[in-house]
């Protein structure tokens, strides 16, 4: 009787694990990450504006293995102190592009790599910010990463989104992918009359760039 008892509590512990685990595993369509689709990923840049990104500065490239892709800038760089104007100290760039998936699957981000180059003197700080979301839906959190003074060096940073909270394109439907970015550069204690900080997330040789690693999904019935 007990070795029945225990069974049955056993089978009833099984079935609310399975219920509770639901919404999460409901999350990416149809629960874990599939292998990469073996066509060629194609990615449209559609629009660009902001200050850390002029027309011409930017481009978008699709890893051989369609587990990432690459954004790198050529202008992107927030600068207080000698040389620099008012607006110098803060800038952004807003991205919209298009992922064109083979019929079948649906992607997620899952996680970013941002790098970039910066000289800070003692008593500065800088800030990279940066958040995703796709057209029609609610923007992510943004993600925000602090450099403090003296420093010179390349950076880089990375934001990795658990499995439970992946935000899928719908199925079935082309929808742009929104990607924000913002850097600053404040004098803080130091003195920008006598000094220069800056933070760049931008290239000159192909080297520097932001990286932006797809989960893959099939969709339903697919």
């Amino acid at each position: 009787m007990r070795k029945a008892l225990l069974a049955v509590f056993a089978t009833l512990g099984l079935l609310a694990s399975t219920v509770a685990a639901g919404p999460a595993s409901a999350t990416g369509f149809l629960g874990l990450p599939v292998p990469p689709p073996s066509d060629k990923i194609v990615i449209d840049l559609v629009t660009v504006n902001g200050s850390g990104c002029p027309a011409g500065t930017t481009a978008v490239a699709v890893s051989p293995d369609n587990t990432a892709f690459t954004v790198t800038y050529s202008s992107y760089t927030a600068l207080v102190g000698i040389g620099a104007t008012s607006t110098d100290w803060r800038k952004n760039c807003q991205l919209n592009i298009v992922v064109h998936v083979p019929q079948g699957f649906t992607y997620a981000i899952s996680q970013t790599d941002y790098r970039g180059f910066a000289s800070l003197s003692p008593g500065a700080t800088a800030i990279e910010r940066a958040n995703y979301y796709f057209q029609g839906q609610s923007q992510t959190v943004y993600s925000s990463h602090t450099f403090a003074g003296p420093f010179g060096d390349d950076w880089q940073t990375t934001d990795n989104v658990d499995l439970a909270a992946l935000v899928w394109a719908p199925c079935g439907v082309l929808r742009n992918l929104n990607i924000n970015t913002e850097l600053r550069a404040m004098a803080g204690s130091s003195n920008p009359a006598t000094s220069t900080s800056f933070i760049s997330m931008d290239s000159t040789d192909g080297e520097i760039n932001t990286i932006y690693h797809f989960a893959w999904a099939h969709c339903p019935g697919s």
